[in-house]
């Protein structure tokens, strides 16, 4: 399990995260939900390392994978050339068949710039799952999609996860996403603060709990309220 204990960050003005702590279960899907600027994805970078912090990580994972807001895919290299970029022992097979299961088989051989935003995002998900790893920061990897195609994709990282079992942490603003897909919900609150709900329904989720969506629908109002 991924500790998160009396973590500080303030940039100049302005503190983010205040003796903030935050146990991580490991092959389960965390979601972080919050308002803009309460820190989500500063903590996704300081558990990769990519901004400095005070505090302490317990059982920090040994090798990270990253799907960033932005695709950050090789310009110059295929799809297929993108996959195999980060693998050291590529397998054709394996390659293929998330490609399908992300619905994108037939771009293998496309160039970035030639695919849509939500093609692109989908080769970002498919790289960071064939990369592997102990633990997977997601942040806000549905955002250029459309609401059928989200849903889909969902479903389709659900089953990778279940097939993997790779701990994730998820940033999102979408709160139905969160539902749809986390084991564990955490609503930041201004500082350090969290409110946590626990999801035991199984996968695949085709209803929402509706007394558990108002239940963090109240507590996202709390945070927004408290951090103006």
């Amino acid at each position: 399990m991924l500790k998160l204990e009396n973590i500080c960050k303030s940039y100049p003005n302005k503190s983010i995260l205040d003796h903030f702590s935050l146990k991580i279960e490991s092959g389960n899907i965390t979601c972080l939900l919050g308002p803009s600027g309460i820190g989500k994805t500063t903590i996704l970078k300081i558990i990769s390392g990519l901004t400095d912090y005070e505090g302490a990580i317990i059982d920090p994972p040994k090798k990270i994978a990253y799907i960033f807001q932005e695709d950050r895919l090789l310009f110059n290299r295929t799809v297929y050339e993108n996959l195999t970029f980060v693998l050291e022992h590529p397998d054709p097979n394996e390659i293929v068949r998330v490609l399908q299961l992300l619905e994108i088989e037939s771009k293998k051989d496309a160039y970035p710039d030639e695919l849509s935003g939500g093609e692109a995002k989908r080769v970002a998900i498919a790289r960071a799952f064939l990369y592997g790893g102990d633990l997977l920061l997601m942040d806000e990897p549905f955002t250029s999609l459309d609401y059928l195609l989200k849903q889909r994709l969902i479903e389709a990282l659900v089953k990778l996860w279940q097939e993997k079992k790779t701990t994730v942490l998820v940033v999102t603003h979408d709160l139905d996403e969160a539902l749809l897909l986390g084991g564990k919900i955490v609503v930041l609150g201004k500082g350090g603060s969290k409110e946590e709900f626990v999801l035991d329904a199984p996968f695949p989720r085709k209803e929402i709990d509706f007394s558990m969506r108002q239940a963090i629908i109240n507590a996202l109002i709390e945070s927004e309220r408290n951090s103006t």
